[in-house]
């Protein structure tokens, strides 16, 4: 986060990162303006806000 602060989640929260290689983990980029990480090669987007409340994964069980 801009201020220092880091977030930490499993990253079993996050079943496609999970599956993904270390190469494709790496490979993200920030998005909406600094409030979300997007990994392109893995279709998946997570947002720092619903992280912080609590939300991870809704897609579980709806895999592509």
């Amino acid at each position: 986060m801009k201020d220092g602060r880091r977030l930490c989640v499993p990253l079993a929260y996050f079943p496609r990162l999970l599956k993904a290689t270390k190469e494709q983990r790496q490979k993200y980029t920030i998005s909406g303006g600094g409030s979300g990480l997007h990994w392109k090669d893995i279709d998946e987007d997570i947002c720092v806000k619903s992280l912080m409340m609590g939300i991870y994964d809704t897609t579980r069980g709806k895999e592509k």
